[in-house]
């Protein structure tokens, strides 16, 4: 999911904020699809194949994207202080792509360090727990509070952060916490007192170009305040949306550039939305402003199902991939819950219609006391016990409700053939 629709999730209604991210999480919308006089075998990208930018260039990408061998590219991915990969957050084979890029650059330079936008920085400790191996899968996903600060899969990314443990390779928080992202967006960077930034200093102001593609997105998606001026009221609150994308795009490169500062720098890897690094924008931007202008970016392209021309638009990156079309993935299973917490207990505070957890008899106010019985002391032992629950079995989950305990039988679907 490219950024704006993150940061507008951050900022909309769920209804609105779900048809937003639904609407920009393809990646096809920047794809410059080949008329039939140009359909040959030089325009026509292939999957597996590479294509980058002149060498020698500096920190901007050029126009020209042409096929290049993989050694190549990572080569001159390696020489660079710091090095961007793109990433939409739902797309297994950006995470598999990823893994091949982290494992080729690490054999040219075994010091590296990777950064993450999924973790906001609090949860630093839990990282670095990690890659020390004195963590569990399980226990370093409660620990850096997965499912409430980026709640995406995990299996999408722990081959990432399993490749970090093996090699013993640090781990580094790149996020603020998601109510800096809200203050920003509600009253502007300056509402928000210092003390209450995280560190992070004022970003630096966007390209036109960068600012003109957001107020797409936002004019698009954003719905007008009822009752205000329309003009007036619009151009108020896009400030404060590009205030707010701006702020995670600054945070995001002064904790990439305080690692690439350091005495004998390692090679400094960050992993997040393509959004935030698309056409030299964004965290690349703010890399530039902070002294770092040679940050290196790398993306995949998606081709579409059934396409048989396709190519990146111009200047898109300084090197991209190109991935297959993606199959549909199986949907995990959902009870179809909102939670929260009550006096140091989940609780259901809304069952969604016709649900998983309607059908079984779940209601919201029901505190979660065990699952699987295995005692639940947060929400994430309830997700984490539906996500890992295979199809056509059956959950026990014991609630209290009315002072009572009463135990649900939540039995998941089959999977169909």
């Amino acid at each position: 999911m490219p950024s704006p629709a993150t940061l507008i999730a951050l900022l909309l209604p769920m209804t609105v904020a779900i048809a937003v991210a639904l609407s920009l999480s393809t990646g096809r919308s920047d794809a410059q699809v080949l008329p039939a006089a140009a359909r040959n075998a030089d325009a026509c990208v292939r999957p597996g194949q590479w294509l980058g930018t002149s060498a020698g260039m500096g920190g901007e990408p050029d126009a020209a994207l042409m096929p290049r061998s993989a050694p190549e590219l990572i080569a001159a991915a390696a020489r660079r202080p710091v090095v961007l990969l793109g990433e939409y957050h739902d797309n297994v084979d950006h995470h598999r792509w990823q893994l091949q890029v982290l494992a080729a650059l690490h054999a040219q330079r075994p010091d590296m360090v990777i950064g993450f936008e999924m973790f906001p920085r609090r949860v630093q400790p839990a990282l670095d727990r990690w890659v020390a191996g004195e963590l569990s899968e399980a226990e370093f996903l409660k620990a850096s509070d997965w499912n409430r600060v980026w709640g995406f899969d995990p299996q999408l990314y722990l081959p990432l952060f399993h490749f970090a443990r093996l090699n013993r390779i640090p781990m580094v928080a790149l996020n603020v916490e998601r109510t800096l992202v809200r203050q920003v967006g509600a009253g502007g960077w300056d509402s928000v007192p210092e003390a209450q930034r995280e560190g992070v200093t004022r970003p630096a102001p966007p390209a036109p170009a960068y600012a003109a593609r957001l107020r797409e997105t936002f004019e698009q998606h954003m719905p007008r305040a009822p009752g205000s001026p329309p003009a007036a009221d619009a151009e108020a609150r896009f400030n404060r949306f590009l205030e707010a994308q701006l702020t995670w795009d600054r945070a995001m490169a002064e904790a990439l550039a305080r690692r690439a500062r350091a005495p004998s720098a390692p090679l400094v890897v960050g992993v997040m939305g393509s959004g935030h690094l698309q056409f030299g924008q964004g965290v690349p931007e703010q890399l530039r402003a902070l002294g770092i202008a040679e940050a290196y970016t790398m993306v995949p392209f998606d081709l579409a199902a059934g396409e048989a021309c396709a190519r990146p638009p111009a200047a898109l990156a300084n090197a991209v991939f190109v991935v297959p079309a993606t199959r549909a993935a199986v949907p995990g299973p959902r009870l179809g819950v909102s939670l929260g917490m009550a006096d140091g207990q989940p609780r259901i505070d809304k069952v969604g219609a016709d649900s998983l957890a309607e059908r079984s008899g779940l209601r919201a106010g029901d505190r979660v006391l065990r699952v699987a019985g295995s005692s639940a002391r947060s929400a994430q032992d309830l997700t984490t016990a539906v996500r890992e629950q295979p199809p056509g079995t059956v959950l026990p989950i014991v609630v209290q409700r009315d002072g009572r305990e009463i135990e649900v039988l939540v039995r998941f679907p089959p999977r169909t053939p």
